[in-house]
């Protein structure tokens, strides 16, 4: 099995902000983990992240007919971005939309996922083990 991750606007940051909602964890600490979790899982992992909204969509439509699941973190983007929605309906991979603070217990404004719909399934709150459910769930998707 192989799988995209992809990690949206800010996630670079981790390490350094928000510690209390999002960790100690860097985002190099992130890809270790799940470099690591993808080969216990036998799950071949490319890990892409940008801030920026239209280098998210090409690397989602670069992945039709080149993986076999895609885990993404929208952050930001997962409350207004239709572009990406458009794209993962467009690849339709098998798609799983993660988080690492639970956005439900955060702001009104977090609640809202517009990605969501576009995905099998969310997984939110779970700090970055949240990606590790993601694969495991992909996994169970291909059985």
């Amino acid at each position: 099995m192989k799988l995209l991750i992809l990690n949206g606007p800010n996630i670079n940051m981790l390490g350094k902000r928000e510690r209390a909602i999002y960790g100690e964890s860097s985002y190099e600490d992130l890809c270790e983990y799940i470099r690591v979790n993808g080969q216990n899982l036998s799950i071949n992992v490319d890990i892409l992240q940008s801030n920026i909204e239209g280098e998210l969509v090409t690397y989602i439509q670069d992945a039709y007919d080149k993986y076999d699941g895609i885990i993404i973190n929208p952050a930001a983007y997962t409350h207004y971005s239709i572009a990406i929605y458009d794209a993962l309906k467009a690849v339709d991979i098998p798609t799983v939309e993660v988080h690492i603070s639970n956005i439900y217990a955060r702001e009104e404004y977090r609640r809202k996922s517009v990605v969501a719909p576009a995905c099998i399934g969310q997984i939110s709150g779970f700090g970055i083990y949240s990606y590790v459910m993601g694969m495991m769930a992909l996994i169970n998707k291909a059985k």
